[in-house]
């Protein structure tokens, strides 16, 4: 979904018992622990990942290998796709190196491992971006989903690029593409494609053409047909045979899509998340027969190895999220995450289970200055249920102020695992309710898309219900709550603020007010998001003006501190100005902070330091007023 200034209260203004905290985590050591991984690869006899440092703002493929890592990408490179703007499979190893797309240009690139190697460009059209990368052994060849604008119109095709620098198109005409892949012959290509106004979490195909030994013949959709299905991730196994991931029984479960196949042997439990990004890998086809999958039970992920004989496998049980898996002949690899430890890459030993983690992990809070999340389930609506994460307060107050996290999405998910920024604020005494509102994936299809048409009504149900539940068991005090959140997360958080009386102020961070006027400029792979969400405006006018904060601003009647990207191609700085000035003009304490070198999503730790510190000031501000 550089700064003017207001006034910053400090927070020594009064917080009663919070002025006694001796809080060790800083906004800075927040921002700093914002790094992460993305990619892995098992590889030219070790592990490639792609690495993000929040201090340089840049993404640098990593090489492990016996026991020792070395950065490959040179100065001025980094490694990232834009396609679909939110990118992913940026990098691929090929049979000599690695390919990778360069931030800046959105060009694929090759480089041999060989020491003072030069990155060379594949051919790929100028001014068109890549991702979802894959080598073809047997064509010394790329595959790639490429995006081009042509004409005023966004175009996504399926491509062959050389490292031979020849590029050629091998699927085309429809809206979207994804994962394309070929087994081990390179003699069958399928993917994974979908067409407006579908979302890929809601209804997607899975195709392939296959080689006659002269040319590929024609498209055949192998699932997915009849609608109302959802398909990501097509992989061969060591036997030829094709697997994907099905929601056709309500949940993300691999499924072996041949002739007389079987429905999954499994538990129903999502496999996979909201396939927001190329490239994710949440199973692995294994040589045995078996699968390795991560699997979510009820918001919390285990890494689990289904056996060939039915039986099932856990792993690397300490931690709660797992992502990129790889593998090679003596261990899998993911990229994992824990309530105590900062983003891991892991090596598991397929033998043993034992677990050594390769880069990441780091402890940096004793346990006693670290709040761990409990799961907790709450009623709402008519008859349903919602979920969240509780992360209590700590300095003893026994009615803590709450502050309420609202992930973006809004088709995504928060994850029990440890978030730089909720530290920061509970070692300030407030506690941290991160919901998984009605909407979120990782609990099944049903659940998903209860937001369709509902968005700005479902999840405000479930922030209050949440508050409502929280209070009742004496965790928190429901008159000192607010609500905070980034995109999507930033909506939900106005519409909030805008219908919920009780609250006491709340953060926007880059967040939508003004549904209509993103719509008129939304990127393509969204364009039709918020008619899914809010309906054809056209057809509910009321509906949009209802679920409008810009519209709404006049019920708006607490503080909110707003933050914007100068560069915020997707909520442009205007959308959140205007919002802004609503307020105002309506008597409301605003503060604005516009980064003006940041875009959607804040990536440099100065910046995402200094919005922790002062929407902290902001709301000691508040709470030093009543």
């Amino acid at each position: 979904m550089k700064k003017p200034r207001g006034s910053s209260a400090r927070p020594d203004a009064g917080m009663g018992s919070h002025d006694a905290l001796e809080p060790s985590w800083s906004a800075s050591q927040a921002a700093a622990a914002a790094r992460d991984f993305a990619e892995l690869h098992a590889a030219h006899g070790g592990l490639l990942w792609v690495e993000f440092d929040p201090v340089q703002a840049r993404c640098a493929l990593l090489w492990w290998h016996v026991g020792q890592r070395r950065e490959l990408t040179p100065p001025g490179f980094s490694v990232r796709s834009k396609v679909y703007e939110y990118g992913g499979g940026a990098c691929c190893p090929t049979a000599t190196g690695v390919a990778f797309v360069n931030e800046a240009d959105q060009q694929v690139y090759h480089l041999e491992l060989a020491p003072g190697s030069s990155p060379q460009a594949l051919g790929g059209r100028p001014g068109c971006r890549y991702g979802d990368l894959a080598f073809v052994a047997a064509w010394q060849a790329l595959l790639a989903v490429e995006e081009s604008r042509e004409e005023g119109a966004v175009l996504h095709r399926i491509v062959r690029l050389g490292l031979d620098g020849r590029r050629r198109v091998l699927v085309e005409g429809a809206d979207f593409y994804a994962a394309p892949t070929v087994d081990a012959q390179a003699r069958r290509l399928v993917w994974i494609e979908w067409q407006r106004p579908h979302l890929p979490w809601t209804t997607t195909r899975l195709y392939q053409r296959q080689f006659d030994g002269q040319d590929w013949g024609r498209s055949e959709c192998l699932a997915g047909s009849a609608g109302g299905e959802s398909l990501q991730q097509p992989r061969f196994d060591a036997q030829g045979r094709l697997w994907v991931i099905s929601d056709r029984q309500g949940w993300w479960q691999p499924w072996l899509c041949e002739p007389g196949a079987s429905s999954p042997l499994m538990p129903p439990h999502d496999h996979a998340p909201a396939p927001w990004q190329l490239g994710g890998r949440s199973f692995l086809a294994l040589e045995s027969g078996g699968l390795l999958a991560s699997r979510s039970e009820q918001g919390d992920a285990v890494l689990v190895e289904y056996l060939p004989d039915g039986g099932e496998r856990r792993l690397a049980g300490e931690f709660r999220r797992f992502r990129a898996l790889a593998a090679d002949a003596g261990h899998f690899y993911c990229i994992a995450g824990s309530p105590q430890r900062l983003p891991a890459v892991l090596a598991i030993a397929r033998d043993s289970g034992q677990v050594q983690v390769l880069a990441g992990g780091e402890e940096p809070l004793a346990p006693a200055q670290l709040s761990l999340p409990a799961a907790f389930s709450y009623p709402s609506g008519a008859g349903e249920t919602a979920h969240g994460y509780f992360y209590a307060a700590q300095g003893g107050e026994p009615n803590p102020p709450l502050l309420v996290f609202l992930h973006g999405g809004p088709t995504s998910a928060c994850y029990p695992v440890f978030d730089a920024r909720i530290p920061f604020w509970t070692q300030r005494g407030f506690a941290v309710a991160d919901l998984n509102y009605r909407g979120s994936s990782g609990f099944g299809r049903a659940y998903r898309l209860r937001l369709q048409e509902s968005w700005g009504q479902i999840e405000v149900e479930d922030i209050r219900a949440a508050i409502a539940h929280l209070a009742a068991a004496g965790h928190i005090d429901p008159a000192r709550v607010f609500v905070r959140g980034a995109s999507a997360g930033g909506y939900s958080a106005l519409c909030a603020l805008a219908r919920l009386p009780g609250l006491r102020g709340g953060a926007s961070l880059y967040g939508v007010s003004d549904p209509l006027a993103l719509r008129r400029v939304t990127h393509k792979f969204e364009a039709d998001y918020l008619d899914w969400l809010l309906g054809d405006p056209q057809r509910h006018p009321a509906r949009y003006r209802e679920r409008t904060p810009l519209q709404q601003a006049g019920r708006i009647r607490v503080p909110v501190i707003f933050f914007q990207g100068g560069r915020d191609a997707v909520v442009v700085p205007q959308q959140t100005e205007a919002m802004v000035a609503a307020l105002r003009d309506n008597g409301v304490a605003v503060e604005y902070c516009l980064f003006a070198d940041e875009g959607h999503g804040f990536r440099q730790a100065v910046h995402l330091a200094e919005a922790l510190q002062r929407e902290w000031h902001f709301y000691c501000a508040l709470l030093a007023s009543t």
